[in-house]
């Protein structure tokens, strides 16, 4: 037990998966991104079980205390949704409001696309909606770089980013929180205008100090869980951008139609990346409830903001979560 957040393995669709929970009530699900884990939940755990919620964060496949299967293929969307639906079975739960940021943003707009049943509310925090489209995600990604660096082309070859995020983990981990939040001046924040030889590091600063919203002893808890499992399963989730677009042919540009919200913040490279699915959402996620953009707020969106993103998150749930009790 974490002051009141407790850590148990749960059997899902055919893997092991740890969850972080705490609390009773409606059952709210928390996904993480790259490069985290259920601890960058740490905040909204605790704010979710004294407003009445059962929140639990897993760790997803491939992370922290997770089981890792090997073969790329097997970090497919439809394995992380999957994933989330066995984690309703086992946890004896027929639906569950679904959180997501970064990673687990994408893996939540998918499970309310593919699953409304028992996804039938998502907020989303830094990643908008993007609909399946005609484009191979690789290709539209080396579009985008024009033969210059992309972090996500350049997560393609299985080994390579493994070596150099794994050199020093605790240093990449320090750059890339500090680089991609709303901490640094501009020109100490994630580079991405580089050759086409570069590095992942080579985009990012490594501060002297932390930011204050990230403590010594939170990139310890980061570093360590990182250290132990790796960073192959993470870095899988990026090696299936293609399949994924082949797996999700048939909803191409089908829309997330549950009650939805979005969070992120104004300082976001991702938002600078994705103004167009971020104008388009009124469209594509015709029940979103609402849009806040937090000034001065980076990537990190619930840990940078955590008293924001909670009264957030809390308004939304009382809306829905009364809508859908009977």
């Amino acid at each position: 037990m974490t002051d009141g957040v407790v850590l148990r393995m749960v059997e899902t669709n055919g893997i092991r998966v740890r969850v972080a929970e705490a609390g009773s009530g409606p059952l709210v699900l928390l996904c993480h991104g790259f490069p985290e884990s259920w601890y960058s939940w740490r905040h909204q755990l605790r704010a979710l079980a004294a407003a009445g919620y059962h929140a639990v964060a897993p760790d997803g496949r491939g992370y922290g205390g997770s089981d890792a299967p090997w073969p790329i293929e097997q970090y497919t969307i439809m394995h992380l949704v999957g994933d989330l639906v066995g984690l309703l079975d086992a946890l004896g739960e027929q639906r569950a409001v679904i959180v997501g940021h970064d990673w687990g943003a994408i893996v939540a707009w998918n499970a309310a696309l593919l699953r409304p049943d028992r996804f039938y509310a998502v907020a989303n925090l830094s990643v908008p909606y993007t609909p399946r489209g005609d484009l191979r995600p690789l290709e539209a990604f080396a579009r985008a770089a024009g033969g210059r660096f992309h972090y996500i082309l350049y997560f393609q070859q299985p080994g390579r980013a493994e070596a150099e995020l794994g050199r020093d983990t605790r240093r990449t981990l320090r750059s890339v929180l500090y680089s991609a939040s709303g901490d640094p001046p501009p020109q100490e924040r994630y580079r991405g205008d580089l050759p086409a030889t570069a590095g992942w590091l080579d985009a990012l600063t490594d501060p002297p100090r932390l930011p204050a919203w990230l403590s010594e002893s939170d990139l310890d808890y980061f570093a360590a869980e990182f250290e132990r499992a790796g960073w192959r399963g993470p870095l899988n989730w990026y090696r299936n951008f293609d399949r994924n677009w082949e797996l999700l042919a048939p909803w191409k540009n089908a829309p997330v139609t549950v009650p939805a919200l979005f969070v992120a913040g104004k300082e976001d490279g991702v938002i600078r990346m994705a103004g167009g699915a971020l104008a388009a959402m009124p469209r594509t996620v015709p029940n979103l409830r609402g849009t806040i953009l937090l000034d001065g707020c980076g990537h990190w969106t619930q840990q940078e903001r955590p008293e924001e993103v909670n009264r957030a998150l809390l308004q939304f749930l009382a809306a829905v979560v009364e809508r859908a009790t009977p």
